[in-house]
């Protein structure tokens, strides 16, 4: 039987395993990648008592929402760059992590993180030799827009 993965999409399953195991940070917030693929990716995080900002009315915190839209634009980011590797190496590419991070985040709260479950998803806006530039949005589990936010990662 031949195996049905193609190199780059080994490479895909490599860097999926690195962002979604190998943070720790990112295993204890709970972010699990719903989407990686070529097309695309988005993440969701489950509400839990540890991860509220205001006790009170039980909502996310702020902090949450932007590790979450980071994570989100990051892979997004690195995502557009492997896209543009096409003939490199894969372990070239997998090496490309070790230099990868976030320049810029702005973050903008646009209403209270109320929900059961959140997902994020993002868009490329520029794709550089250095830079890209991230579009995100977060949304509870009933598709009300909870943030957005702009990611800017370094991508040498």
């Amino acid at each position: 039987m031949v195996d049905s993965v193609t190199p780059s999409d080994q490479v895909l399953q490599q860097v999926r395993a690195i962002f979604a195991e190998q943070i720790p940070f990112n295993n204890f917030l709970g972010i699990k990648i719903e989407r990686f693929d070529w097309e695309g990716a988005s993440v969701r995080i489950d509400m839990r008592p540890e991860l509220v900002g205001n006790f009170l009315h039980g909502i996310l915190h702020g902090g949450v929402i932007a590790s979450v839209l980071d994570f989100q634009g990051g892979l997004t980011a690195f995502l557009s760059l492997l896209k543009r590797m096409e003939e490199v190496p894969d372990a070239e590419k997998i090496a490309r992590l070790s230099k990868f991070g976030t320049i810029d985040l702005r973050v903008d709260y646009l209403r209270p993180g109320k929900g059961k479950s959140f997902q994020a998803e993002a868009t490329v806006l520029r794709t550089g030799n250095r830079v890209a530039v991230t579009r995100m949005e977060l949304h509870n589990d009933e598709g009300v827009l909870i943030a957005v936010g702009t990611g800017t990662y370094v991508v040498v």
